[in-house]
């Protein structure tokens, strides 16, 4: 049975950040592959900026390139919107029983639990792979607690990647080359659709 990753995001644009906490996540914890699932609607972000679905897909291809402990998903362009990750994961452990998925979040996440769906369900059933991030504001909350206390978390020492879809695309519409901060291929294709520029 092979152990799976699932990185969800909306990966606008996918970088250097995301790539590096996936090859981490794959060389240092036994997981066979990790599964960029790009999302088409995250229900605590604004849509606005948000590149089309099928563009950061591609870009999520590019930058994974040949790499098969990697692999871009669309299959929540395909589910009902919004995307809940409880319902995304019930859909793939049904559809793959061969494999043993894992969710992958940065810590941020991890304190913001209470406000996902049947998240007391979904810790219950998929274990949770945390990396470190910075600023992460730890708040008492008794909902959360209990969660937590049924979750079966395994913090992963990756390093800290300070690159966010943010910073990019607010460097890109001042006019600034953000090429160091995504995969040469992304980069091209990002310059060459004139993305992010307005």
């Amino acid at each position: 049975m092979a152990a799976v990753g699932l990185y969800f995001g909306s990966f606008n644009p996918v970088h250097i950040g995301h790539l590096a906490i996936a090859g981490y996540m794959k060389e240092f914890t036994g997981l066979d592959q990790v599964w960029f699932v790009v999302s088409p609607q995250n229900p605590f972000k604004k849509k606005e900026s948000l590149l089309a679905d099928h563009h950061r897909l591609y870009l999520t291809e590019l930058a994974i390139g040949d790499n098969d402990a990697l692999k871009p998903s669309d299959i929540e362009f395909r589910r009902p919107a919004p995307s809940y990750t409880i319902d995304t994961m019930a859909w793939l452990t049904e559809k793959y029983p061969q494999h043993k998925f894992v969710l992958v979040m940065g810590e941020d996440n991890l304190y913001s639990l209470h406000k996902w769906k049947n998240a007391m369900e979904l810790v219950s059933r998929y274990p949770l792979y945390v990396y470190p991030r910075r600023d992460v504001i730890k708040k008492n909350n008794e909902l959360l607690d209990g969660i937590l206390a049924n979750a079966t978390i395994k913090r992963v020492n990756a390093p800290m990647m300070d690159v966010s879809g943010t910073l990019i695309r607010r460097g890109i519409k001042r006019g600034k080359n953000m090429s160091y901060f995504l995969h040469p291929a992304v980069w091209k294709y990002i310059v060459e659709m004139h993305f992010y520029e307005k």
